[in-house]
Parts: C-alpha cells; sequence; structure tokens
C-alpha cells in the first residue's frame, strides 16, 4: 500500500510492506522500465561476462526492439569469453569433488565447452566416444593420458576456447576400448576425481548431482530388493539390523546395482610417489585381462572388505540395472524405449542421459547461471518447462537453452 509522507510543502509516495513485497516490485518495475539498450546489455554481461561493444550493442538492441531476442543472444555467445569464461566456470565444477568452479581447466570441462559449441547432442557427454583438445597450432603439449599439461598449458596461454578446440575419438587418445568410452564419465578428469581409490560408487553419485540435479538423498528408497548390495555394507551398522532396513539399503538397492557398470575402471597412480593421483591415468579391464585379486576383469576395489557381510553380492562383470524405474525413483522420468540393463559405462550414460531429469537438470543449471538466481515463481517454473521440453525437441542443443533462458532473464 502507499502511504503519503510530507516533504518540504508537498508530498510523495513511499512503498511500505513486507521487505519480500517490497523486492518483488522492485523486480517488476525493472522488469517493466528496462529499456532495450539495458537489455541488451545485461544480456550479453551474463552470457558473455564482459560488457558488450557500441556496435555489438546497437546490433542487439535492433534485435531485441523487433522481438528476435534469440538472435541477440546468439550474436553475445559469440565472444570468446562465452567459452573461455562462462562457459568454462558452468561445467568445471561437475569435474572435482569440491565442485570448484575455478579448478584448472582439464578434459571434462574442454569436452563441455566443445559440445555446446558445436551445438552437438548434449547427452553425447555421457555416451560418447568424445573429446576435446587443443589444436596443434596453440603450441600446448600434446594430450597426455596421465596428466593434465595440455589443458594447464592452454589455460596458462588464455588460448581462445572458442577457435582453438577441436573434436577427437576419446579412444585413439587414451587407449580405452571404443565400447568402453562414455564421454566425461571416462575423461581423465573424472577418473581422477571419482575413480580415485574408493568402490567406484563416486562415479553413480556425483553424475547424479552434476547431471541429474540430484544426490542419493533424496532417492532413498527401501522397497526395492536388496540383491545386488555389495559385501563391504554392513546388514547391522552398530549392532542394530534396522539401520540397514531404514537407511543403508533404501541407498545401496538402487546405487549398487548402477554402479556396477563401472566395475573394469580405476585410476591408476603411484601411491607413494604421488599420494594425491596429480599424475595418474584411467585404466580398463578389457576382455582377457583378469585382476588377480579379483580372479575376474572386475577391479579389485569391487572386493574391498568383502568379510564385512560375505553373503552379500559379489561382483563378477560390469552389468547394470536401474532398479530405480520401479518404486518413487520413476518420477525422474526414464526412457520407456530403453531397456533399463546393460553393461558398461556407455550403456549406463545412455539410461541416464535420456532421462528427463537429465534434460531439466541441464536447463536448471543454465536458469541458475544466467538468471543468477533459481527458479522460484509460477513465471520461472514455466520456463523451466518451456525450455526443457525445447531441449529435448531439438536435438538437446545446450546454446539453444542458453539462448532462451538468457532472453526471460535479460529484463531482471
Amino acid at each position: 500500500m502507499g502511504r503519503a509522507v510530507p516533504k518540504g510543502f508537498g508530498y510523495r509516495f513511499r512503498i511500505v510492506g513486507p521487505p519480500l513485497v517490497v523486492a518483488a516490485l522492485s523486480i517488476v518495475s525493472a522488469k517493466v522500465l528496462a529499456a532495450a539498450p539495458e537489455q541488451a546489455q545485461r544480456l550479453h554481461n551474463r552470457l558473455a561476462g564482459v560488457p558488450a561493444d557500441a556496435a555489438t550493442l546497437t546490433q542487439m538492441t535492433a534485435l531485441i526492439e523487433s522481438g528476435q531476442t534469440e538472435q541477440a543472444a546468439y550474436i553475445a555467445m559469440a565472444h570468446p569469453a562465452f567459452y573461455s569464461t562462462t562457459l568454462k566456470r558452468f561445467a568445471t565444477p561437475w569435474s572435482n569433488i569440491d565442485q570448484d568452479q575455478f579448478a584448472e581447466l582439464n578434459d571434462y570441462t574442454a569436452t563441455v565447452i566443445g559440445v555446446v559449441r558445436d551445438e552437438v547432442d548434449f547427452r553425447q557427454i555421457l555416451q560418447g566416444d568424445l573429446l576435446y583438445v587443443g589444436k596443434a597450432e596453440l603450441g600446448a603439449p600434446r594430450y597426455q593420458v596421465a596428466n593434465n599439461d595440455h589443458y594447464q598449458a592452454l589455460e596458462q596461454n588464455f588460448a581462445d576456447l572458442k577457435l582453438g578446440l577441436e573434436a577427437v575419438s576419446q579412444a585413439s587418445y587414451n587407449g580405452l576400448p571404443l565400447a568402453a568410452t562414455a564421454g566425461v564419465l571416462t575423461s581423465r578428469a573424472a577418473a581422477q576425481a571419482f575413480f580415485y581409490l574408493g568402490t567406484n560408487r563416486a562415479m553413480l553419485r556425483f553424475t547424479l548431482i552434476n547431471h541429474l540435479c540430484t544426490d542419493l538423498e533424496p532417492l532413498k528408497d527401501n522397497s526395492l530388493p536388496t540383491d545386488r548390495i555389495r559385501q563391504d555394507v554392513s546388514r547391522s551398522p552398530g549392532g542394530d539390523s534396522r539401520l540397514f532396513i531404514n537407511n543403508c539399503s533404501a541407498c545401496h538397492s538402487g546405487m549398487d546395482p548402477l554402479a556396477q557398470a563401472f566395475a573394469y575402471y580405476d585410476y591408476q597412480f603411484d601411491r607413494e610417489a604421488d599420494p594425491q593421483g596429480q599424475n595418474g591415468r584411467i585404466v580398463y579391464n578389457a576382455a582377457g585381462q583378469l585382476d588377480p585379486a579379483s580372479g575376474s576383469r572386475v577391479q579389485a576395489k569391487y572386493h574391498i572388505n568383502a568379510n564385512t557381510f560375505a553373503a552379500g553380492f559379489v561382483t563378477t562383470d560390469d552389468r547394470w540395472d536401474n532398479y530405480w524405474r520401479s518404486g518413487s525413483n520413476r518420477q525422474l522420468g526414464w526412457d520407456q524405449a530403453l531397456a533399463g540393463s546393460g553393461v558398461g559405462a556407455k550403456s549406463l550414460g545412455q539410461e541416464l542421459a535420456n532421462s528427463h531429469a537429465f534434460a531439466q537438470c541441464q536447463v536448471k543449471k543454465v536458469f541458475e547461471n544466467v538468471c543468477l538466481r533459481t527458479p522460484t515463481d509460477s513465471a520461472d517454473l514455466a520456463q523451466l518447462a518451456s525450455s526443457t521440453s525445447n531441449f529435448k525437441a531439438n536435438g538437446y542443443r545446450l546454446k539453444q537453452v542458453f539462448a532462451e533462458v538468457g532472453g526471460y532473464c535479460m529484463g531482471e
């Protein structure tokens, strides 16, 4: 409501009320009053991270005034900073345990940048024989399977990632069989972060966080079968079997059958000379390669703490099954055209990337990155739904999502 406030011999009105209401009114006012040049500059700032020059601003303003907002967004995304800054910070947190957006450039992040730039079907980041490296003319050391020197040099030399990246076959660079490549899941950076020590469950967990926008806690479901839970999980932690039934099994019943897809992978490094694994590499037990500890192609880590519950599941291959297609986690929107089971990381990546949750997650992350806030009100949620639908219908091109969402937020 308004209340008259004396000022000199006249009056002015002051908005009073709850702070959130005042803030909301201010946002609405900003949306209404923001002129096309302001919107153009804001759009460029949000997408490229730098102000537009005069010529670009004039061009974008004209497009916005004529209702061609997405075309204006594509002009902003033509700036090299969209790739070297915006997309680099957008994707880098997915490549490390700490989710640090300022971590150094690596093959995971570079591949995401390249896929967005080339408007490749974004589902390929979880299943393709795909890797982006710097072009030879940039002068960086050649890509190596056991270090990150190539990408460190690109970043230190301020390489133009818009022009300087090229797509190559991942299998031809890291030595994996073609059938064992799974986009960023089998990148060196992902292996270092998520196959490092442990039991390979981290790769599944962080893939869910980064690409389906959910951690394991919201996916707990104790109505599922427990037959695939591994031997290292106690069935009576602390002597109380109820903890297993109500907590442990609710997570592991769905997680363990999926994480089995990574049974042949590991991250190999010198634990004495290089305890942080800075100079390690991804390894894979191909057909005919037997691990001496497991007696099969399965990595030894899948049999860690086997005596915790000897009657538990023993991993003998890399077959995975998606138990979450039943129960409450059907809400993730699994593709009914797929079988819901398979062998290896590539087919698991396909299962995850074809879920509705994957598509919606990418749009949500773009929204938060471009609008600098989470979607909250009904208009935001409608935009999220619309952009998700368009993302799926138009070949999973993430650059298009940046353009749509950028146009939605440019008036704020």
